[in-house]
């Protein structure tokens, strides 16, 4: 299962955290992984590319793991491009279940 970790602090965004596998099919053919990987690193790359926000990255070695850290309050642009991420991990949820994906949002 994909655990998806969104950190807020006062209706800030202080990271994310995407980590282990669907298991909906065999690698390479599930298309729930396949799905949260291109939503999550589209964000990091747009959030890269069209702000100037920092941030800090930490991924698995097998893949399976992805940790972004925002270490100051985030541009608008920034929040919307992680509103739009969380959207569609909703989304992916909703039509899958939570056996494959679970996000939840805690306060730190």
């Amino acid at each position: 299962m994909i655990r998806f970790t969104v950190w807020k602090s006062e209706d800030q965004y202080n990271g994310f955290r995407c980590e282990g596998h669907a298991g909906f099919a065999d690698a390479g053919s599930d298309i729930v992984c396949s799905a949260v990987s291109a939503l999550t690193f589209n964000t990091v790359n747009s959030i890269e590319k069209f702000t100037d926000d920092a941030f800090q990255v930490e991924a698995g070695k097998d893949g399976g793991m992805l940790t972004v850290k925002f270490p100051d309050k985030l541009s608008e642009k920034a929040v919307l491009l992680i509103d739009s991420l969380i959207l569609g991990i909703e989304s992916i949820e909703a039509d899958y279940g939570n056996e494959y994906i679970t996000l939840t949002s805690e306060e730190v």
